[in-house]
């Protein structure tokens, strides 16, 4: 045991966790969480994750300080290093217009090609091309465009610091060949290099630069090769594989990041995730009781769970969710089982496209916390979910990257029961998937403003 121990933070959409790990990346001591409403505010972020670091024990007497955060946030500061504006989230759909502005202009499947991302409000070519176009004086005068991390990073450490390649790659700026922000997307912007931050992933009084908290995930719930995938349902939901390659090839519909200098994280995204889950919470207080003994035709329903817009498999930029087969028999019941199938049948989606993969892994606390979704999204997905023993697999993960890095390989993660598909289902599942994709077909040809 060489006695090493490692602050690690998970800086989520919702809350931030500060805890401490000991060099089995087991957790150490008492952990510390601080909640929020949304992330727009950068400094309040700021002042909250002090909080949780303070909680925690602070960053003295620690190996490292790793941390996962949340990505694609876009936030303009001035020479002062001072925000010009709120923390552009992901979920900021604003930037639609914008990026059919840049689709028109670019040939996106070959940006998707160099970058492993696609022109979308998600990433940051659409949100820079929207804050040019509807507050000019905002982006002349921005001295600097980071993510949040990056600004996170430059108010505990009271000075600049570079991005990490874990966080610039999943800007949708970054050539994959060369690992700089990209040339053809910088002049379709009007935007300079030096205006970004400089990318490197070595560490800055210790504190390792920060990672993506997706990539974050598959290393805490011990998700490293093309065949075995982490299945995150937090805020959002993914299905993500993290693996070495020397030349990145991103496919059709999937998107490819760089985590450090070998391996990339590729999968596919969905905006409807956790969220979707304490929606239907807040709307349907009467749909107490146990779902997964439901048929899904039992309820007629065809929920397409779009509420946040989608980005895998199809990122259409103006899609938005639908229901169909809404009767005055429908219940509170039947429209949370629908609502629950959906996301798993939008999972079903992304897995099709990685045929390689043999192994899926369920983490995040909204979908390990019921175990109704557990079994529909294995009904759905017509395949066994094994669900992670890991309680914080984006904290746990930050740590198992910091302790690599000082050279202690990494502790098998461990795992919980294994939730069987029912073969009885399969067939109406089958059935059921079908009708979203109809539904999904009708929704994205012709949107409705």
């Amino acid at each position: 045991m060489s006695g090493r121990c490692v602050l690690a933070l998970d800086v989520g959409t919702s809350s931030v966790r500060a805890h401490r790990f000991d060099d089995a990346a087991s957790e150490d001591g008492e952990p510390a969480r601080r909640d929020y409403s949304g992330e727009q505010d950068p400094d309040r972020l700021v002042e909250s994750i002090r909080e949780a670091i303070d909680e925690a024990g602070g960053a003295d007497g620690v190996d490292a300080v790793a941390t996962s955060c949340f990505g694609h946030s876009l936030l303009a500061l001035d020479t002062g290093g001072r925000p010009l504006t709120p923390i552009l989230s992901w979920r900021d759909t604003r930037s639609a217009e914008a990026a059919d502005w840049l689709l028109r202009r670019l040939d996106a499947a070959a940006v998707h090609a160099r970058t492993g991302c696609q022109i979308h409000t998600s990433y940051w070519p659409a949100k820079l091309a929207w804050l040019a176009q509807t507050e000019p004086h905002v982006f002349r005068r921005a001295h600097r465009f980071v993510s949040f991390c990056d600004y996170l990073y430059a108010q505990l450490l009271g000075r600049e610091v570079p991005t990490s390649i874990a966080m610039a790659s999943p800007t949708g700026l970054v050539d994959l060949r060369t690992r700089t922000w990209d040339e053809e997307l910088l002049d379709a912007l009007g935007l300079d290099a030096e205006r970004l931050p400089q990318i490197s992933d070595e560490p800055v009084e210790g504190w390792y630069p920060a990672l993506l908290d997706g990539a974050c995930s598959n290393f805490g719930a011990g998700c490293l090769t093309r065949e075995r995938a982490a299945l995150m349902v937090g805020t959002s939901g993914a299905l993500r594989t993290v693996y070495e390659t020397a030349r990145p090839q991103p496919r059709p519909a999937l998107f490819m990041h760089w985590v450090d200098d070998k391996r990339v994280v590729e999968g596919g995204s969905l905006s409807d995730g956790g969220n979707l889950h304490a929606w239907l919470g807040r709307m349907l207080k009467g749909a107490a009781g146990s779902l997964a003994d439901r048929d899904p035709d039992s309820h007629g329903l065809t929920f397409l769970t779009l509420l946040g817009g989608e980005r895998s498999p199809g990122w259409h930029q103006h899609a938005r969710g639908a229901i169909h087969g809404l009767t005055f028999q429908t219940t509170p019941a039947d429209l949370r089982q629908a609502g629950l199938e959906g996301v798993a049948f939008r999972f079903a989606e992304v897995a099709d496209l990685m045929p390689e993969l043999e192994e899926l892994v369920a983490t995040g606390g909204a979908l390990i916390e019921d175990p109704d979704w557990v079994q529909i999204m294995a009904d759905a997905l017509g395949r066994p979910l094994t669900t992670s023993g890991v309680k914080e697999a984006s904290l746990r993960g930050a740590a198992v990257i910091a302790l690599e890095r000082l050279g202690i390989p990494p502790v098998p993660a461990p795992v919980g029961v294994v939730v069987e598909p029912r073969r009885d289902r399969v067939d109406v599942f089958r059935a059921a998937r079908e009708r979203q994709r109809r539904l999904y077909e009708v929704v994205t040809s012709e949107p409705i403003s």
